[in-house]
């Protein structure tokens, strides 16, 4: 190994006591590769039994805890035992090379498709979402009642106890990328006059409840540490939105919850803040600044060269979190691990699915998302040089 990078290999212990053999995480990625019935697809087993020889941990793509909050078409289940045994599966397999196991768990929110859930999108409050793929305005959800709100609440922990069941290390709550919990959290989403909503504390609310339902289910039915992770955006580009001065509130109180990580959701790590706050440094690094003292970060967004995740450790965060490069090139963390960084590939080409082990409807997505992920010819060379 080249000892630039000897620091992504160390192991890190979480605020649960849980120890990670080395820094570096597999980021959620959705892949819309589950079977019709919402249960795990042996593709989806193949993809991550691929890429996850050399992580740390290992965070799934998001299963979503009540019916009414599916986000994506092909999306796998947490909501009852009948998808315990797909999901434990996923742990067996995620777990297989010593990586800790962690599943995402969320509700879409007002960004379920419509028809996914027969026409009933559900929000905080019947306010559109501004976010549609194609450009086109959103229909408005329904606001949610309060007994709905308890509901998911409770969703929350009965997906927390089926994680667990399954045998998974953890569980992530998913409040980043505009779903449900951020939602609640948003003065864009939320213009609820209840305790659900108004001020900046009580949009909190939400968030805090389900972290609070969360924890109760780890202790009641976890026979040992359980990572219990929080994911977040720290700004939504919406008026009115999240700013970061609003992100700097929301982090203190999870602070204070002895959550295991806060894993930032950065379309690249070192980017700025919008508004909110009068500081030029990365969102990452007032982020760290703030509460890393407390809880462990994870940075994230971008993170494509080995010294890409050398810079996220250096701004202090713990923990460095890949995506599409383990989709690239999934034997990214052994190529430098073993001194290979020169190896990584940094582009695929579209002859590539079999070798890289991608569900065709990931595969479909990449081909035809422009930009999404660098993809040349099968006669240029795979390999970019940074």
């Amino acid at each position: 190994m080249n000892t630039k990078y000897k620091s992504l290999f160390e192991p890190f212990q979480l605020n649960d006591g849980i120890e990670l053999k080395n820094r570096i995480v597999l980021a959620p990625m959705t892949h819309f590769s589950s079977n019709t019935d919402a249960t795990v697809s042996d593709a989806e087993l193949e993809y991550y039994a691929r890429r996850t020889g050399g992580v740390g941990m290992a965070v799934t793509a998001v299963a979503y805890v009540t019916k009414g909050g599916i986000g994506f078409q092909n999306q796998f289940s947490a909501t009852g035992a009948e998808f315990t045994e797909g999901l434990r599966k996923l742990a067996t397999t995620l777990k297989s090379n010593g990586a800790k196991a962690v599943l995402q768990i969320f509700h879409a929110g007002r960004l379920s498709p419509a028809e996914l859930v027969n026409g009933d999108v559900a929000a905080p409050s019947a306010i559109a979402t501004d976010r549609t793929n194609d450009g086109s305005e959103a229909p408005a959800p329904r606001e949610l009642t309060a007994q709905e709100i308890d509901d998911i609440i409770v969703d929350f922990g009965k997906a927390t106890a089926n994680a667990i069941k399954a045998g998974f290390d953890g569980v992530e709550i998913h409040g980043a990328n505009g779903y449900l919990v951020q939602q609640f959290f948003s003065p864009h989403a939320n213009r609820r006059e209840d305790k659900w909503g108004g001020s900046l504390e009580k949009r909190l609310t939400f968030p805090l409840a389900v972290v609070d339902e969360v924890q109760r289910a780890v202790k009641e039915h976890a026979k040992g540490p359980f990572i219990v992770g929080y994911r977040f955006s720290p700004e939504e580009p919406e008026t009115p939105g999240i700013t970061m001065a609003d992100t700097l509130v929301l982090i203190d109180a999870l602070a204070e919850k002895n959550l295991s990580y806060l894993h930032v959701s950065l379309m690249e790590y070192a980017s700025t803040p919008r508004r909110g706050v009068d500081d030029k440094r990365s969102r990452l690094e007032i982020i760290q600044e703030r509460v890393g003292a407390k809880v462990p970060v994870i940075g994230v967004g971008a993170v494509n060269t080995p010294d890409d995740a050398l810079n996220v450790i250096n701004t202090g965060a713990p923990l460095v979190a890949l995506g599409r490069e383990l989709i690239v090139d999934p034997d990214w963390v052994e190529k430098v691990e073993s001194g290979r960084e020169s190896e990584i590939d940094y582009s695929l080409t579209k002859q590539d699915q079999d070798r890289l082990v991608v569900p065709d409807p990931l595969w479909n997505s990449i081909m035809t998302m422009t930009g999404w992920f660098p993809v040349k010819d099968a006669e240029e060379s795979s390999t970019l040089t940074k």
